[in-house]
């Protein structure tokens, strides 16, 4: 593959463009810490929704996309798309919720609704558990993708590739906060996307391939078409579709689709203008990610099965490529050689885009929680803004360095992905039910994640060694249920067997954020003139089905097109229509 003159100049431009934001918004970014992490709590939904997206877009969810499609045809997206219900629930439940705490950080929750020291603890591991290890997890995984790009279009070795995504990324995100962040954002987002499409309709027409019919109709993609996959098979159907839509979204933690929100999404809803820009940011994220993105990285995930059906296709065309890097997932990178000068600049500056979006967010994030639920809590209360800046920009170098590190022992997405699945099993009902249930307390919390946590290392690491509990390779979806099962009940009967919060505490919570009353009658009835006005939650979940039945009504019809059934794609529309207008009507009545 040849990178022409025009070529580094489109990639050249978008790295001076996106320093530039950095450079602009490092003064005003730099005035306090607030300003550095929220934005001043003033930003409008379009550029958070788009933030969203952008930060999703990574490098690493073709690849993902790539080594599912590969292995369980288009129905195995589902593992993923399964969390849209989670996105809706957050949307017309929790996003309002979130902007009223008036937090710095979704951990600074855990000190509004527990009291004591098991919450000032369970603030302060969460930030390093999640802040640190969790996030440097994620972006390891995004720097593991960024090295395959590197290595397969540019030949470039996976430490060469690492330093120029690092130093970038860095030095933008640790001058322009979260503004810069958002800005840059707005700006990669649409490079990413016209890359992502603009590649797909290229690829479509290479002579290997000629046509979208053709591809269609080729053996190696012909019985990977289905949006559902086999019924009569229970070991593709039960971890394909029954698992994600039954329990997954719900029970499991997963970073940017966490139940009842948090991490990077929270961030931005705290940092909206007011509820309703809060509720329209994850309203266009989902719509965006689930319905509309999807299709381009199926098509040439699709293509790639005809060109390299096998690994060792892959192998025998870049022989430079480190073994253990080799897998499904580096089909999307060894697709994108096939394009010409001029396209090849603009999809290499998507896909640099990808991978430098989702680092910035995760960086300030992740720096947020060290800055604001540790060093200024815990280290230093008394700290000057300035100070507590300076800290949030070490500690951006810091994170990025360790991702570095750990993306170098990495091997594919899908790997990385299942893992983090894993540790999270069973604690999703928590993070529901937590605004709901006066009983749940900091121990619940502390439990979930202590078992969640011992039960992922036993089925990765113990069992695999000893084979203490035999499970097939075809059943590994088991270990999903098993960890839900133990973790939910264990939590569940620490809660019961601890003592709930004081009155007081779950109170001050109760008027701050004034949730549907209906988990907390127990406590009411002791404080009757509290309660609030009943039925709203019913109305709100009546908005999250509908919400999620228009996406997908969205998806399946830009699906059905692209296979070539108009009537359904027609369908398909309709219901998206109906469903739209039913949610602007229902958003557009808010104040």
């Amino acid at each position: 593959m040849t990178i022409s003159l025009l070529d580094w100049a489109i990639i050249g431009a978008f790295f001076i463009i996106s320093l530039l934001i950095g450079v602009l918004t490092a003064r005003k970014a730099g005035s306090s810490s607030k300003e550095f992490f929220l934005s001043g709590r003033n930003m409008p939904w379009w550029l958070l929704g788009v933030s969203m997206v952008a930060t999703t877009f990574s490098a690493d969810t073709p690849n993902l996309v790539t080594d599912i499609v590969r292995t369980n045809g288009v129905s195995g997206n589902w593992v993923w798309w399964a969390f849209l219900l989670t996105g809706m629930l957050t949307v017309f439940v929790y996003a309002k919720l979130w902007r009223r705490s008036e937090s710095t950080t979704d951990l600074e929750f855990y000190e509004i609704r527990y009291g004591g020291k098991p919450a000032a603890f369970l603030r302060a591991f969460r930030a390093i558990y999640l802040g640190v290890f969790f996030n440097v997890v994620i972006m390891a995984t995004v720097a593991l993708a960024a090295i395959k790009i590197g290595g397969v279009m540019l030949g470039l070795s996976p430490i060469e590739t690492l330093l120029i995504a690092s130093i970038v990324t860095v030095i933008y995100s640790s001058l322009g906060g979260l503004k810069g962040v958002l800005l840059t954002d707005f700006f990669q987002f649409f490079i990413a996307m016209a890359g992502a499409i603009w590649a797909a309709v290229y690829v479509i027409s290479l002579p290997e391939i000629g046509s979208l019919d053709n591809l269609l109709a080729h053996p190696n993609v012909s019985d990977k078409l289905s949006f559902i996959p086999d019924l009569s098979d229970a070991n593709l159907f039960i971890p394909l579709l029954l698992m994600p839509l039954a329990i997954q979204w719900w029970a499991t933690w997963y970073p940017g689709a966490e139940p009842g929100g948090g991490g990077y999404i929270a961030q931005r809803m705290l940092s909206a203008k007011d509820e309703k820009n809060a509720i329209g940011a994850t309203l266009f994220f989902n719509i965006a990610h689930y319905g509309m993105r999807p299709w381009p990285w199926i098509i040439i995930a699709l293509a790639s099965l005809v060109i390299f059906p096998n690994i060792s296709d892959m192998q025998e065309a870049f022989p430079h490529i480190p073994a253990d890097k080799l897998g499904h997932d580096l089909a999307y990178s060894a697709m994108l050689t096939y394009l010409p000068g001029g396209l090849i600049g603009l999809v290499l500056a998507s896909l640099i885009a990808a991978v430098m979006s989702t680092l910035s967010t995760h960086l300030n994030w992740g720096s947020s929680y060290v800055v604001n639920d540790v060093y200024q809590r815990f280290i230093k209360p008394q700290a000057s803004e300035k100070e507590l800046v300076l800290v949030g920009r070490l500690s951006t170098i810091g994170l990025m360095f360790l991702a570095a590190l750990l993306a170098l022992e990495l091997n594919n997405a899908l790997e990385a992905f299942n893992i983090l699945l894993q540790i999270g099993a069973g604690t999703g009902a928590i993070f529901i039910l937590r605004w709901f249930w006066w009983r749940i307390n900091a121990y619940t919390e502390i439990a979930g994640m202590a078992i969640s946590f011992l039960v992922a290392i036993f089925f990765e690491k113990i069992n695999p060694a000893y084979e203490l509990i035999h499970i097939e390779e075809s059943q590994a979806y088991l270990k999903i249920l098993y960890g839900v099962g133990i973790t939910t009940v264990g939590w569940v009967l620490i809660t019961l067997f601890t003592q709930p919060e004081q009155d007081q505490v779950l109170l001050n919570f109760y008027r701050k954020i004034n949730p549907a009353a209906i988990g907390w009658k127990s406590l009411l009835k002791r404080y009757p003139q509290e309660e609030t006005e009943q039925g709203r939650l019913s109305k709100e979940i009546s908005l999250m089905l509908v919400g999620s039945v228009m996406v997908y009504a969205v998806l399946f019809s830009v699906g059905f097109w692209i296979y070539g059934d108009t009537y359904e794609a027609i369908i398909a529309a309709m219901i998206a229509l109906i469903g739209g207008g039913i949610i602007l009507k229902s958003w557009k009545g808010l104040k």
